[in-house]
């Protein structure tokens, strides 16, 4: 996979980030809507395929783009399809820090460090080129507007903003009401969009280990679950509250 085109796991993150403020809106449904996004553009990219509510593996060959390849080589190792629900709620272990650090070194965005409270090291993330980020968010407002249906790949970011609760941050108010209407209604513009859409909805509301109606849920295990690395991520040691808080 070229570089010439930006992944949807980093426009998302791009439409995600505030410039007022250099933080990501939406900063835990965001690193769902990231797994999810991974999903989508290794469907793009002709790796994986919706089988029903689950992924299959179907070209196990790498991207070239490492985090979708960590990604791919996790859902290869898995054998079977996996449900999109299970697989998006899986632990998320720094997937929205990794994509950006990730756009850092691509130039995308630059880190600028400060203080919380005078006391506490932050750091916040700058656009480095407005005029990127102002592209995406064109692309939705011209769907949204315009009513016609877009190419898959903006059909799939809008349904993952959807998903993750950007429609406020993107059309705030109720002068957005209808905007944020019709981003949702784009979802049905892209069956893979759509399908891992409900899936991270579903792992909000709290039904990923429901199965729909017809399905054998997964066997319970009799002990408690390991937790596992987020998809590309390595684990990372606990953190108190004092370090999660200077992350943000």
């Amino acid at each position: 996979m070229g570089r010439s085109r930006r992944t949807i796991p980093e426009e998302l993150l791009l439409l995600a980030l505030d410039p007022a403020t250099g933080t990501t809106a939406q900063p835990q449904s965001l690193d769902l809507g990231l797994a999810g996004a991974q999903l989508v553009e290794l469907a793009l990219a002709g790796r994986i395929a919706p089988d029903g509510d689950r992924i299959a593996v179907v070209v196990p060959r790498p991207t070239g783009d490492p985090t979708l390849d960590s990604a791919l080589e996790l859902l290869r190792r898995r054998g079977a399809p996996v449900r999109a629900v299970h697989w998006i709620g899986g632990p998320r272990l720094g997937l929205r820090q990794t994509y950006l650090s990730h756009l850092e070194r691509c130039g995308m965005v630059a880190a600028v460090a400060g203080q919380m409270c005078g006391v506490l090291p932050t750091t916040r993330y700058q656009a480095t080129d407005t005029a990127i980020s102002r592209e995406i968010r064109g692309r939705l407002d011209a769907a949204i507007r315009t009513g016609v249906p877009p190419d898959p790949r903006t059909a799939a970011l809008a349904a993952l903003a959807h998903a993750v609760g950007l429609g406020k941050h993107l059309y705030p108010g109720n002068e957005g009401r209808s905007s944020r209407s019709r981003l949702r209604d784009l979802i049905r513009h892209d069956p893979m969009g759509g399908l891992v859409a409900h899936a991270v909805m579903d792992v909000q509301n709290g039904v990923a280990v429901q199965p729909r109606r017809g399905q054998a849920g997964p066997p319970r295990p009799s002990g408690p679950a390991r937790a596992e690395p987020a998809h590309g991520v390595p684990m990372q040691p606990h953190r108190g509250p004092m370090a999660r808080a200077a992350a943000h």
